[in-house]
């Protein structure tokens, strides 16, 4: 321990402080600590505060105002970490962007945010240059190429000293943007207390100065985030992929005795599918977290027998509101559900008509917490839609998704409501259905969608992806669901396919394979 740590734990008590300051009083207190590594290279604490006064000199020097937005949409990279965090010392928010997204969709969200600069690299510049005229940014270049101005040509000088910044908590910390597989993306505003609260409840998780955290997803992802701001804001060391690959990540984890992680649940699949698992030395690993995706109790029971450490899943959403969180090492009973609600979250169920169901019955999740979004950027519309109030007006978030409390007090997930399918006024939950195409031996991946139906308005539809070297007839593998599966619940079609469509973040992308299969098929 260092002589200013009593210092730091003192702010980490405040009701409100920032995550600029901190890293100035880490970089203070421990100057050579790693706090970035990618690709070989590290940035110590002392030279990411000076970078990250750099970037809040260049924008206040460029009239960059607090309050107002910048836009990231790259690749993972220390320069990319650099700049979301000098723009926060300098009260701008930042909306980080998937370089996955269209020309024209990118273009729509920054001209949303209002962001007055765009940072970017070569091959989103690329994919921008048919629309390099109607940017409504100005494009700074994080790797130097000629997508804009080069990166190290836009920082301010080396020593440059930013203005001042009184920050408060109500100011927006960043806006992320929803996937956009249901519509048009929404701009998920979420202020500097929300994040505040995510750092003082990362101590509680062992996040820390001798913490060092692997990341591999991307930075513009919120699943990311949750955990890379609380190990740089606690004093530990951020290793990160910029794309993920089992055997580089398990190669990683070795060499930086890394000691937590925030992966989806496609990537653990991955991992512990690897055969060379067992030779890789994960004995410094504390605790794994998970979230985002549905994760099968099979693959956390794997994860629990041969990987060390705990295994954390949370679930929540982006907009904030309540998070459950199941820690598997503790409970492995419950390896089935999400978990309780976090301590100071309030989680209850509703049904269609906005009114609260009874224990033990199925409704729609709302949550609320400390940790909420201000609300969707320019919709306030869409902000009221995703609200819930109580009979005492306690604003709660809706996820969208149903699920049942049991006896314990865990919660146990269906399947999103919009996902549900009526097919002849029944109701069918397709995780019902995967749970039972997952028992055969020859299948690696289920997913179910519903597809219109001309006698039933909607029917259950399986799109499967085989183990490898397995042999899987699709109408034999149909009949022998069907036999194990409820009248109403049957599948009209399966459809092997090599793998299933998935967002950056591991989501599976039910919209895709409805669409793909509607537009070649119909179902009587």
């Amino acid at each position: 321990m260092t002589a200013a740590a009593p210092h730091i734990d003192a702010v980490l008590e405040e009701r409100f402080n920032t995550i600029a300051h901190l890293i100035r009083l880490h970089a203070a207190a421990r100057p050579q600590q790693p706090a970035l590594i990618q690709d070989g290279t590290t940035l110590t604490y002392a030279a990411l505060d000076a970078l990250m006064d750099r970037v809040a000199a260049a924008l206040q020097r460029d009239g960059v105002q607090p309050g107002e937005t910048v836009a990231v949409c790259a690749t993972t990279s220390i320069a990319y970490a650099a700049v979301f965090l000098g723009s926060l010392r300098a009260g701008v928010a930042v909306a980080p962007l998937a370089p996955s997204s269209s020309a024209h969709s990118l273009c729509d969200m920054i001209r949303d945010a209002g962001a007055r600069l765009l940072f970017l690299d070569q091959a989103v510049a690329q994919a921008l240059e048919p629309l390099r005229d109607a940017l409504p940014a100005a494009p700074i270049a994080l790797d130097g190429s000629a997508g804009g101005r080069a990166f190290g040509d836009w920082l301010a000088a080396p020593g440059a000293m930013p203005r001042p910044v009184a920050i408060r908590p109500e100011w927006p910390f960043n806006i992320i943007y929803s996937s956009g597989t249901t519509g048009a993306p929404k701009g998920i505003v979420q202020p500097h207390s929300m994040r505040w609260i995510h750092v003082q409840r990362g101590r509680l998780n062992g996040y820390g100065p001798q913490a060092v955290t692997l990341i591999a997803t991307p930075l513009y992802s919120n699943t990311t985030l949750v955990s890379f701001f609380p190990t740089i804001a606690l004093g530990g060391t951020v290793v990160s992929m910029a794309k993920f690959d089992a055997g580089a990540y398990l190669a990683l984890a070795e060499k930086h005795r890394v000691t937590h992680t925030m992966l989806v649940p496609v990537q653990y699949q991955r991992i512990m599918a690897r055969e060379d698992f067992g030779r890789y030395d994960l004995s410094a690993f504390r605790m794994k977290f998970c979230t985002s995706a549905p994760f099968s109790a099979a693959l956390k029971a794997d994860i629990l027998r041969r990987w060390p450490g705990g295994l954390i899943e949370y679930y929540g959403m982006t907009e904030g509101g309540g998070t459950c969180m199941l820690a598997a090492h503790e409970h492995p009973d419950k390896l089935h559900t999400v978990g309780k609600p976090a301590p100071g979250h309030d989680i209850r169920l509703i049904d269609e008509r906005g009114q609260e169901v009874p224990p033990g019955a199925l409704g729609e999740v709302v949550g609320h917490s400390p940790a909420m979004m201000a609300g969707y950027h320019n919709q306030p519309e869409k902000t009221a839609e995703a609200e819930w109030y109580d009979a005492d007006g306690k604003r709660f978030i809706r996820t969208g998704d149903i699920g049942r409390f049991d006896a314990d007090g865990f919660l146990t997930l269906m399947d999103r409501k919009k996902d549900m399918i009526i097919s002849g006024g029944f109701n069918i939950y397709p995780s019902d259905l995967e749970a039972v195409l997952l028992q055969h031996p020859a299948v690696a991946e289920a997913a179910v969608a519903g597809v219109p139906s001309a006698r039933w308005g909607e029917t259950p539809v399986a799109f499967v992806v085989p183990k490898p070297g397995a042999a899987i007839d699709a109408e034999q593998l149909r009949d022998w669901a069907n036999q194990r599966l409820g009248k109403t619940q049957r599948l009209a079609a399966i459809e092997l396919i090599p793998a299933l469509p998935r967002s950056a973040i591991g989501k599976v992308l039910k919209r895709e394979l409805r669409d793909r299969f509607s537009s070649v098929n119909q179902v009587a």
